[in-house]
């Protein structure tokens, strides 16, 4: 630290920023980062599996969320660590690729790293763990859960390019209302709009509905530059109120010139045109979202339209039914688009007790859905219930003895972190990991999380897709090589 002064006369301190940096090197800066990477995945290990526990998450903003979804956990958690912000990464990554099996691979990954610790202490070098890293990579809502795995199904189904082997899951809207019971969620093959008609006397029900897009307002032209009007005497005031009322009545005349039933509208619109649009019998919704608006034309086969002049029949969209449904006693309606011209749009429609409880199973289908939709692209299945797992342990500890020298101690290792994810199963579901690990010797043995009283996962029916498994495996490799790869850390200073 030194006193200097500027030109003024003022004083000022230097820091010597570089001296006061702490640093890590070697051993030390590896048994940090594991260390890091170990705290991590032990707050998502108690999450694993079906009988995993759930996580109480406040925000910032005093927003509470209760969830045991390990890529929602890490969302909101407040991480500093850089080497803890590589594990958040990490699930991130499994998220956006497979959807599915976020907590698994971040277990993984942490169990992987204490293996990798005990080593580094014998004194076994990072490189020969980073090779068997890269050999190994080679190697192959709970009472709802039938009905909503179901509805899950049937609507990647109703969306699928199955020439293609794709899903573009844009298509499946996922909509929330508090109210009712979780039984009483449906799959609707249309869109459901979180909005009534404009008009409280208009039609709640159309029949053969077609449908007006538009993003234009029912409003009077605005010039584009400042404008000022004035009007000083009746005459006037009359004037102007008989222009807009002419343009008004020209914009629902071209609707109704077109053809269209039902208007739905991005923008809002006046009492005046409300009133009109009610008296010439065209109902009309407004306040209708950007998403909302492609989602409705892709379902009805409809165009967007601009400007009124535009307005075509064939620019109209076609629905069998439009109806608005209310809830309990409540004064909450929504409008549900049902026997589209194109059913490759389709709406979850989820009810619940509360909002963290719709919260929780949008999260719950969003990952039903990636699964399906992984199978769609490579239906390829292993066993599920850890069984995979301790199949690969098995096969990588029967390998470890092909490998003469040291490296078989890194390859050992590698099949004991394996085990990492049949035994956070077993431990979340009250069972003795140890005792349940080596108690059968069958290829499809797994572990028996809902008390069905076998652990053939085969008998089960628990499945997995072979895509998320060999996903997981392959970022967990890939964290773990990169933190282990790390041998010094210059951490700024604190002042």
């Amino acid at each position: 630290m030194a006193l200097a002064f500027d030109e003024f006369g003022r004083p000022f301190i230097i820091l010597r920023e570089q001296e006061k940096k702490s640093r890590l090197r070697g051993l030390d800066a590896q048994k940090a980062n594991i260390a890091a990477a170990k705290a991590v995945a032990r707050i998502l290990r108690t999450s694993l599996g079906p009988k995993g526990m759930d996580k109480m998450l406040q925000s910032p903003d005093g927003d509470v969320t209760i969830t045991n979804d390990g890529a929602t956990i890490l969302e909101q958690m407040d991480v500093d660590n850089q080497i803890a912000k590589l594990m958040v990464e990490l699930s991130r990554s499994q998220d956006y690729e497979i959807g599915d099996g976020t907590t698994g691979v971040v277990v993984m990954a942490g169990s992987l790293l204490e293996q990798a610790e005990k080593l580094l202490e014998r004194g076994i070098h990072r490189s020969g763990l980073l090779r068997v890293m890269r050999w190994h990579r080679g190697l192959p809502v709970n009472r709802c859960k039938r009905e909503l795995a179901e509805i899950a199904v049937k609507a990647v189904l109703a969306v699928a390019d199955l020439e293609r082997k794709d899903v573009n899951l844009d298509l499946i809207k996922v909509e929330g209302k508090v109210g009712g019971k979780l039984e009483d969620t449906e799959l609707i093959y249309g869109i459901v709009v979180d909005k009534d008609m404009s008009h409280p006397q208009m039609p709640k029900r159309i029949e053969n509905a077609k449908i007006a897009i538009l993003t234009c307002p029912f409003e009077p032209p605005k010039p584009k530059t400042k404008h000022k009007v004035d009007i000083d005497t009746v005459e006037k005031f009359q004037t102007l109120r008989e222009q807009e009322q002419k343009y008004f009545d020209e914009m629902v005349q071209k609707c109704k010139d077109a053809g269209a039933t039902l208007v739905i509208c991005q923008w809002g619109f006046d009492d005046e045109a409300n009133h009109l649009l009610m008296n010439r019998n065209l109902p009309a919704v407004r306040w209708v979202g950007g998403v909302e608006l492609e989602l409705i034309a892709i379902a009805t086969g409809g165009r967007i339209v601009p400007r009124f002049q535009e307005l075509t029949p064939e620019k109209l969209g076609k629905a069998g039914l439009v109806r608005e449904k209310s809830f309990g006693t409540t004064k909450d309606r929504m409008l549900y688009i049902e026997k589209c011209a194109n059913s490759r749009a389709v709406t979850i429609f989820i009810r619940g007790g509360n909002k963290m409880m719709i919260e929780e199973t949008k999260r719950s289908l969003h990952d039903a859905l990636c699964v399906a939709r992984n199978l769609i692209r490579n239906n390829s299945i292993v066993y599920g219930g850890g069984s995979a797992e301790i199949a690969c342990s098995v096969a990588v500890e029967a390998a470890a003895d092909r490998h003469p020298g040291v490296e078989q101690y890194a390859i050992r290792s590698f099949a004991d972190a394996l085990d990492a994810v049949p035994l956070a199963l077993a431990e979340n579901s009250g069972l003795s990991p140890i005792d349940t690990l080596t108690a059968d010797n069958n290829p499809h043995c797994g572990i028996d999380c809902n008390d069905v009283g076998t652990t053939d996962m085969k008998e089960q029916n628990v499945f997995e897709t072979l895509i998320g498994k060999q996903q997981q495996i392959l970022l967990a490799t890939q964290v773990v090589k990169m933190i282990l790869k790390i041998d010094d850390v210059i951490s700024p200073s604190e002042y």
